[in-house]
């Protein structure tokens, strides 16, 4: 495949240019034009690599449709991969929460078990569009996380943990007022059944979220899993994530525990709605504010596919971030922290994992086409 007249986005520079690609590789990157009658004319579009998303709970949308159903999990993984590769994004980390906390629903062990296998099938019969991977996020406060994450440590496709308390009066839930009213969003509680609730939570933390939390550690380490942390608010939390070999800070709460882990080299994710919506939906740090002090490093879409391309365009026009350095928060970035070394940018050598995208005034950038090795997914 060979296409010109392309506004091709590379991790250094943006330029209009021609790219081809060769055996599902980027073989050429040039500035200029081509007179080769088969070039594809992309008209002025932008040539971008394939988002890189390593934190979605998307996948839950699918699974739990509304309160008390559970679908079909290799239907569910059908369509939100259809989701993502129509969003640009090539590779895909599908989060799953182990760490029970009233036994069944959406994220019982029965159903995580279920969608390892479904990943695994999926993968397996060559039905993905894009590159998935796993990760599975440990909520380390409940009484069988460690146990849990022992049952799944060794799926073939895990590629990322993360370690999270969303205990009341803990990181994100630091105020439990916070904490009720986003639990009573289904339907109010009484004062005694939230006081019943909130101490039973408190005694799982004292009980299990240190020694579950040391033993997963541990796991990872002897089987070289890249580990993030979740929700980190202080500059406590941040020294915690030092001493447990923490590569990424998932969400920090607050603009001290992300300055402190950038400058521990600890990679800094924020979601991508937080720009997209103009800051937190639960109250805490604003991504942009992080991008403006300069310590932010990746952006995942979390809950909205889409949101993941339309922050990184939103970091070049509103922040002022060069086009390539925006970029490199969705692709380049991910991937490598992940380990990924083989995609994430657009240069020869790498995978043709691509989206054209086309920019027109007053609208959201839209992914026109998504290329996975070359080969258009969507």
């Amino acid at each position: 495949m060979l296409i010109k007249n392309a506004r091709i986005v590379t991790p250094e520079t943006t330029f209009t240019g021609v790219l081809e690609v060769r055996e599902g590789r980027i073989h050429s990157v040039e500035e200029g034009t081509t007179q080769v009658p088969e070039a594809i004319d992309w008209q002025g579009d932008h040539l971008i690599a394939g988002l890189v998303e390593l934190h979605t709970d998307n996948l839950e949308k699918h699974l739990a449709p509304r309160p008390g159903v559970i679908w079909n999990t290799h239907a569910a993984f059908a369509i939100h991969d259809a989701q993502v590769a129509a969003a640009g994004i090539t590779t895909v980390f599908d989060s799953l929460v182990i760490g029970e906390r009233d036994g069944f629903g959406l994220r019982s062990r029965k159903v995580q078990h279920e969608c390892g296998q479904a990943l695994l099938d999926t993968a397996a019969a060559g039905l993905f569009r894009a590159d998935h991977f796993l990760h599975l996020r440990c909520e380390v406060a409940t009484h069988d996380a460690a146990d849990a994450f022992v049952e799944m440590c060794d799926h073939p496709l895990l590629r990322l943990v993360s370690l999270m308390d969303h205990t009341p009066g803990q990181r994100q839930w630091h105020d439990p007022v916070m904490y009720r009213q986003y639990h009573e969003r289904n339907g109010k509680v009484s004062d005694e059944t939230w006081e019943a609730m909130l101490t039973e939570l408190i005694a799982h933390q004292e009980a299990y979220a240190l020694p579950h939390r040391r033993k997963i550690v541990e796991i990872c380490r002897t089987r070289g899993l890249p580990l993030a942390s979740h929700d980190d608010t202080s500059l406590e939390h941040v020294e915690e994530a030092v001493r447990d070999g923490v590569a990424i800070s998932e969400f920090p709460t607050t603009l001290a525990a992300a300055r402190g882990a950038h400058e521990q080299s600890i990679g800094v994710i924020m979601g991508a709605p937080n720009i997209v919506r103009g800051g937190s939906h639960s109250g805490n740090v604003a991504a942009a504010d992080l991008a403006r002090e300069d310590v932010l490093d990746i952006l995942s879409s979390d809950y909205v596919p889409s949101s993941l391309m339309q922050a990184a365009f939103q970091l070049h026009t509103d922040i002022g971030w060069s086009l390539s350095k925006a970029m490199r928060t969705v692709s380049w970035n991910p991937a490598q922290s992940a380990g990924l070394t083989d995609r994430g940018g657009i240069a020869p050598g790498l995978r043709a994992d691509m989206v054209r995208v086309a920019v027109r005034p007053g609208m959201p950038p839209v992914p026109r086409a998504t290329y996975l090795e070359g080969a258009r997914i969507a």
